[in-house]
Formats: structure tokens, sequence, C-alpha cells
């Protein structure tokens, strides 16, 4: 169970916290003054701090420093009840992760939480490289792999990892590349120091230059309050840019100069700051054909390119499908109490031969969903997924419709990079929707106005969207577009794909 501490003397606020996170996985402490609150931090070791910057009996510059002198590693979120608050500006310089406004939001409280936990979760985990399963360990904390190729990567997070040099990380979707990163940050100088990460890809383009770097307030519509960005915040540290390859050309010169000179202004301002931060990048595009395409600079690849680690798709290590079969299996079974104990020889031979373009992330998706098929005490091909027995109907217990468009997705995607098509990614798109319209569709039994809230959209764009998709659907009463009724009105043939 992952523990916070908020230390802060309004017992509403301790409240709201607790009440966030009531039935969850988080355990919820709290303090009401900065003394208590660094005796509790020293005694429970919380995953995460929430600090009022205004405390009874200490200020809360003090507090934060002391709290990060004691746990270099701790993210703490400051709260303030004002935007503009100098306080909480100097805080986050200090090294406060990030902040939160008065009245508190329960969504953004929440989010923020937990992306701090997850942060500081990975940050804490040790990855092996490689060796046997420890007791405690979690699916992702292992490099599972004796092919000559997971031999070579293992030689290079040893070789480069102490050197404070930049790193990019290049493989396939789902090849372990987020892993990589963080065993070269463990066995590195840089150890007791912060890492974050920042996945681009995730960062809306009008936002990302604001997350990387800060920005200043009034400095673009919504910025009522100063933001320290992600590279002063990891000053010391290490910052993972996951999905570099998907940088605006604006946000790939700024990084450019930050790399070349490690300063860099926030958006909107006219500071220079300067900051000492080690960069370990990673991308599953094709970097140079970006560059003949005049997609990416060429000369931030080459600042990036400080030293280069590729991964090996699944699909490349036949040999290790068995090993990591197994050594999910160990892993995932024991989360969930079942007593499986093996895979039989027909279901391995299935995932040998299956083509993996999910790669090590799917295999592991694979194993949880055939665990939680499972009876008995070994994995025999029926409580593998359809897409691996080969057939386009749902895996035993799943969703209705579920099996045959996922299949579909994955044999689309498979035999177009086999075969070196393009327009890839509309035609994924479509048979994605229609796989996601089915799904919502059939939960909703046919009630589109449900259906329509649960995807955030309206009725009409619904009802354009199941026309271009063509589902198969049946009318259970006249389809008027001004019919307001809230009961069903459409059924869903879910075998119809």
């Amino acid at each position: 169970m992952s523990r916070i501490l908020v230390i802060d003397d309004d017992r509403s606020v301790q409240h709201v916290f607790q009440k966030v996170f009531q039935g969850t996985e988080v355990e919820v402490l709290a303090a009401g003054s900065a003394a208590e609150g660094l005796d509790v931090q020293v005694a429970e070791q919380p995953g995460v701090v929430i600090l009022d910057i205004v405390l009874p009996d200490q200020s809360g510059l003090e507090t934060i420093e002391k709290i990060l002198s004691a746990d270099s590693k701790a993210l703490v979120i400051c709260i303030t009840a004002s935007g503009t608050s100098d306080t909480a500006i100097e805080a986050m310089k200090l090294g406060a992760f990030d902040y939160l406004l008065k009245p508190l939001d329960y969504v953004k409280v929440r989010a923020l939480v937990e992306r701090a936990l997850d942060i500081r979760r990975s940050a804490h985990v040790l990855v092996q490289v490689p060796s046997p399963v420890p007791a405690d360990a979690g699916p992702s904390d292992v490099f599972v792999g004796k092919c000559p190729a997971m031999q070579e990567v293992f030689k290079a997070i040893g070789r480069v990892a102490p050197h404070d040099v930049t790193i990019l990380i290049r493989g396939e979707s789902g090849t372990g590349k987020e892993l990589v990163a963080r065993a070269i940050y463990q066995h590195s100088t840089r150890a007791g120091a912060r890492y974050l990460t920042v996945n681009i890809a995730a960062v809306p383009d009008t936002l990302l230059e604001s997350e990387l770097f800060g920005h200043e307030k009034g400095s673009f519509t919504g910025a009522d309050h100063k933001r320290i960005g992600r590279f002063e915040q990891s000053n010391g540290g290490t910052l993972f840019l996951d999905e570099v390859g998907d940088m605006s050309p604006l946000v790939q010169g700024k990084v450019l100069r930050l790399l070349q000179e490690q300063r860099f202004e926030r958006v909107g301002g006219n500071e220079t700051i300067e900051t000492d931060v080690r960069v370990i990048a990673a991308t599953n595009r094709d970097l140079g054909k970006m560059v003949t395409d005049g997609e990416f600079r060429e000369d931030l690849l080459y600042r990036l390119n400080g030293y280069t680690i590729e991964l090996p798709p699944l699909r490349d290590r036949a040999d290790d499908v068995l090993a990591l079969a197994e050594h999910f299996l160990t892993l995932i079974a024991r989360d969930l109490g079942k007593e499986v104990t093996g895979i039989s020889p027909e279901a391995f031979d299935l995932l040998r031969r299956y083509a993996w373009p999910g790669n090590v992330r799917e295999l592991q998706s694979v194993v949880r969903q055939a665990l939680l098929h499972s009876a008995g005490s070994v994995l025999v091909p029926d409580f593998l997924p359809a897409a691996v027995r080969g057939s386009d109907s749902a895996a035993p217990g799943g969703a209705p419709g579920g099996g045959g468009e996922l299949a579909a997705l994955e044999k689309l995607i498979h035999d177009s990079l086999r075969e070196g098509t393009c327009g890839l990614y509309n035609s994924a798109l479509g048979c994605l929707e229609k796989f996601l319209l089915t799904r919502v569709l059939a939960h909703t039994k046919g009630n589109r106005s449900e259906a329509a809230k649960i995807l955030g959209i309206t009725r009409g764009s619904l009802r354009n969207k199941i026309r271009g998709a063509r589902l198969a659907i049946t009318t259970a009463i006249m389809d008027d577009d001004d019919n307001d009724d809230d009961g069903p009105e459409l059924s869903v043939d879910p075998a119809v794909s």
C-alpha cells in the first residue's frame, strides 16, 4: 500500500485527502504542524508529502528543505491559497514536485497525487539486469533475456550508466524502453538525485513547452500562475523523455539549446535559468527518416544520440518467449492468488509462433488474461486470448464481440507492417473505433444516450459514427433525433464484426 503525508493545520484539507483516497490502496497520514509532519515522515517514510506553505510553527520553505534533506527523492506537493504566491514558487525552486491551489479540486488532487506516487514508485523499484526473480518483485521490475541481442543491451547499460552522457533508447512500443531508462538511472552517479519522466506523446503540443520548461504568469490564456517545468525540477538529477520523436519543432529547438548550454527560459519569461540535468530519451520512431522528411532536427538528433541502445522486438527473441512467459506467470499468479504453475506445450507453441506486435508488454497482458480465464494448475490453449490462438471468437469469459475486433486490429497492424503498406494509421483508427462503439453500445444495451455520455460525444455524433463504421445494429425503436428517451434505443448484435 502507498502512503502519502498531508501536513496542514486545516482539518478540512486533511479531510479532503482522506475522502479522495478512501477505499483505495493509498493510506493518508496527517499532521497539523511542521514538527509533527517531519516526525511522521521519518517514522513512516511516505512516498509523497502534501505540504501547506503556511504552517503555525515553521515556514513552508524551511519545512520543504528539511523534508528534502532527509529524503532527496521525496516528492513534495505544496498547497497555496493564492495562485500568485511567491512563496509557493520559491518552494518549487527548492525542489517541490508541484502545487495545488485552494479551494482543492478533488479530480486534480487525485490525478496529481497518483502521478507523483507512480513516479516515486518507479524511481525506487530496483531494476535487475538480469537476476533471479526477487520475492517482492513486480511484473516490470526484472529484465529477462538470454538471447544475444538482450545480452548486448545489458552490457550497454553497464557500459554507459556511470558516464554522464545523453542516451537515446530505440525500440518498438512495448519492448521495455522505460525499464532501460530506470536501470541506467539507478546505476548512474545521479542515483541519489531526482528521476522524473515525461511522456511527450501524452502531453498536447500546446502544453508540452510549459510542461518541460515552465511558464510565467500571463504568458498565455489560462496561465494564471507561474509554473516550474520538469527540466528545472530535475536539476541535479535525471529526466526521461519518452516518445521524443513526437516533439514539435518549437520544443525541439528549446531542447537542443538546453542540451548544448544547460540553460533555458520559461514560456513568456526573460530570465535565463541554468540547470544540470542528464537526459535519457526514447522513441519508437525512425528519427533518421524523420530528419530526411524534415520532421526532426538533425542537430538535435546528434545531441540526443550521445549513446544509442537498441532494444530488439520480441519476434526476434523467440528463445526468450518461454522464459518471459514463465516469469510473468509466476509473478501475476501470485498477485491474483492463482495456483497455476506451468504452461502446456501446446500453449507455449502458440505463444512462440505468435508475432507479438505489442512486444513484451503484450505478452505480459496475454499471460494476465490467460490466468484470469484459467482453471487448474496449467495454462492450456483454451485460456489464451483469441488473437494468440488465431481465432476470431472471443476468449473464454471475455466480453462479447471483443475478441474478433481486437484480433482483426492486431492482424491488420501485423499484415501492414509485414507488407509495408501505407495508410495504416487511418485503417487502424477505423478498426479501433468500430471495436469501441460495439463494446460501449453492448454495455448500454443499445441506449445511445448513455453510450454518448460514456464516450463524451453528442448523440448526433454517435449516430454518424455508427453509420460510418457500418455496425450491425437492429433498431428497437424509431431512430428519431428528437427522441430524448433514455430508455433502450438500439440492440447491438455483438457477434457481427
